[in-house]
């Protein structure tokens, strides 16, 4: 039996304990509060070179000597504002891109007034989007540019490239919603047909209030977005660095800006409840999207763990479209982490910007041939090269998970002439005399036997026993941990969690936005893994 003299000892100083804690999280609350009520975004320079309505389309200042041909466009989202690309400095897509060279531009589009209620995805295609494509290009003298459309401004660029493909040299999509035929995550359901009416929607509040917007997205995790946060801050509220980067994020939440009326509708209606985009039944201005007319390079960036738009939402669009040259970049990360985090900005965007780089300097991304029909008589041997070749399970990128539309992962089958009948015709006596001597064993082998030399057997038996031993010291069983199953594990390991080491060290809020994971929950996993 415990002491009870014990037990309020230990009452007490739990009590002390959280006294001084307190004390100290009063003592610095002013300086916090001042963090966060002075913190900046978009910090990126950049000037206004093109205003229309609310619109304004921003040019930022270059960052190297040298640019590339084909300048960048970016098309961001009618919610939110778009600083959420360039969020902080060592955190910016915006600026990551211009470290590459890229001349870049982002469309701003403001707020719209009761106004423009009555703005449709045909203003903003047609009419907005086709207005700043023509300035890039006029300003860069390039006949095509590109494009990059991120969540609803990446549906409303693939709808730009099928109507307007001869502006349009490279698209990139990241996390936009194109597919919804039942893979559409929580938000498709919400909005299905038979559950919600956009025009009940607009009627009441004409345009759809940010924080109708604000409160649905909130209720897709509602312990996380309104309880767990802000325990962690109050947990964390010592270090200014975290503070400084909650206060970013939650500068961006509250500044959500309202949709038009009439966009919000089509974008439900024909977008998510008739899927009119990837049944290639969509019109804008009378004219039909038609998504044959994407022939364009087209990458895809989209998040594993993303709850707003699901991979299935957007990776399906690449099956849909004629174009040779399609790649998919799939990260372990969330909607919002893949602009945001730092693993995002390590691994993730240097490809995204080499895919880019590739086919912006007036060279065209060629194909490599398809692999040719075998003969008949190399058939057997043209099915065991096909069982050799590496499946998906053998990428080891880091966390990327690069699918590839086109013919570049088919190479031409070159069979050595040792396989062929016609071998060493081309050779003389003396190369096959010389290439015979080292390489013959002393006596033939039995039938259904081989003889291997010893030593080299020994090294190679020896290296993958090291090998091997050097791979289970490095890996822990993250499943011995309360609550982490197998299939945490592996969201864990595609994030780079793969030692309790590198679980304790991690940071709680980053690897939730990762893994789409309760931040509660991998709050309880990095304690877990601390006392080890």
């Amino acid at each position: 039996m415990k002491n009870p003299y014990a037990t309020v000892l230990d009452i007490q100083r739990q009590a002390w304990e959280a006294t001084a804690d307190l004390a100290e999280k009063s003592r610095v609350a002013p300086d916090r509060t001042e963090t966060i009520e002075n913190i900046e975004v978009g910090q990126t320079p950049s000037e206004v070179v093109y205003e229309e309505n609310k619109l304004e389309l921003l040019h930022y200042e270059s960052q190297t000597e040298e640019q590339h041909d084909v300048p960048i466009l970016i098309v961001y989202a009618l919610i939110n504002k778009p600083y959420i690309l360039d969020l902080q400095p060592n955190r910016s897509v915006v600026r990551r891109l211009l470290e590459a060279g890229f001349d870049v531009y982002l469309i701003d589009w403001g707020e719209p007034s009761k106004l423009d209620r009555s703005l449709g995805l045909d203003d903003y295609v047609n009419r907005y989007i086709d207005n700043c494509v023509d300035v890039v290009r006029d300003r860069s003298g390039q006949d095509a540019i590109n494009v990059l459309g991120y969540c609803m401004g990446g549906t409303m660029s693939a709808m730009y490239a099928a109507l307007y493909p001869e502006k349009v040299r490279n698209l990139g999509l990241m996390a936009a919603g194109l597919c919804f035929a039942g893979e559409g995550g929580v938000l498709e359901l919400w909005g299905a047909e038979d559950y919600y009416d956009p025009e009940t929607v607009t009627e009441t509040f004409d345009n759809v209030p940010a924080d109708f917007l604000d409160t649905g997205f909130a209720l897709m995790d509602p312990v996380a977005n309104n309880v767990t946060k802000y325990v962690r801050f109050y947990d964390n509220v010592e270090d200014e660095d975290f503070v400084e980067n909650f206060a970013r994020m939650e500068r961006w939440l509250d500044e959500g800006i309202d949709v038009a009326g009439k966009a919000y509708e089509e974008f439900i209606r024909d977008i998510y409840q008739e899927n009119k985009l990837y049944a290639n039944e969509l019109e804008l201005g009378g004219e039909r999207v038609d998504l044959a007319n994407i022939d364009m390079p087209v990458l895809q960036i989209v998040a594993e763990y993303d709850h707003l738009i699901p991979p299935g939402a957007s990776k399906p669009f690449n099956e849909a479209i004629p174009a040779e040259d399609t790649e998919i970049m799939e990260f372990a990360t969330g909607h919002i982490g893949m602009s945001v985090s730092s693993r995002s900005h390590d691994e993730l965007w240097p490809d995204v910007c080499e895919w880019f780089e590739e086919r912006s300097n007036g060279t065209e991304v060629e194909s490599e041939p398809e692999t040719p029909e075998p003969e008949e008589k190399d058939a057997a041997l043209a099915e065991d090269v096909e069982g050799d070749e590496s499946g998906p399970d053998d990428l080891s990128d880091g966390g990327v998970d690069v699918e590839s539309g086109t013919d570049a992962d088919a190479t031409e089958i070159d069979i050595d002439d040792e396989t062929s009948e016609f071998h060493g015709e081309d050779r003389s006596d003396e190369e096959i005399a010389a290439r015979s001597e080292d390489d013959v064993q002393d006596e033939p082998a039995a039938p259904g036997e081989m003889t291997v030399d010893e030593d080299v057997a020994e090294d190679i038996t020896d290296e993958e026993l090291d090998s091997e031993s050097a791979i289970e010291d490095e890996t822990d069983d993250l499943t011995e941990l309360s609550g982490v199953g197998q299939a945490y594990a592996d969201q864990l390991a595609a994030a780079g969690i793969e030692t309790f080491d590198q679980l304790a060290d991690a940071d709680a809020a980053e690897l939730a936005a990762e893994t789409g994971l309760s931040p509660s929950r991998v709050e309880d996993w990095i304690e877990q893994a601390a006392e080890r």
